[in-house]
């Protein structure tokens, strides 16, 4: 057990000041600091930023991005012939396949199938030559004609 000492007991009562650390940069543009600053009467001052919120880097000509995209590609990608949208439908209701069938075989996704017969996909000559050994019925010499 710890002892204590003897001699006669003295308190100390030297003083003890605390002192509040001074807000943050970031505590000071917090709105409710600003409010509560205006509300009492403290003195705020707003800085305006110059070029604020604008994104300009240089002051060289601009080049339109849109200009040089058009000038190096063309502007629509070639779709599925209209004709060969037809031959596949024709070709897969003659065998008596469901669309998901048809994917399976040729080992795409049932969404490729339903783009080339809507006509919304880009040709691949890899599917088209999967398509043409499965329905047996010629596809690839009709693109884009």
């Amino acid at each position: 057990m710890p002892t204590r000492s003897t001699g006669a007991m003295t308190q100390d009562w030297k003083p003890v000041v605390l002192h509040k650390s001074k807000p943050k940069a970031q505590d000071l543009r917090n709105p409710k600091a600003v409010n509560q600053a205006l509300r009492t009467g403290a003195e705020v001052t707003t800085v305006k930023k110059f070029d604020a919120g604008l994104n300009k880097k240089t002051s060289g000509p601009v080049v339109n991005a849109r200009k040089l995209d058009e000038g190096t590609e063309p502007a629509a990608l070639e779709r599925v012939a209209g004709e060969v949208r037809h031959t596949i439908q024709k070709a897969r209701l003659e065998k008596k396949m469901s669309q998901a069938e048809l994917a399976k075989q040729i080992n795409e996704r049932v969404q490729v199938v339903q783009e080339y017969e809507n006509g919304k996909a880009v040709p691949n000559q890899a599917v088209l030559a999967k398509m043409e050994r499965v329905l047996g019925v010629k596809l690839r010499g009709k693109i884009g004609k």
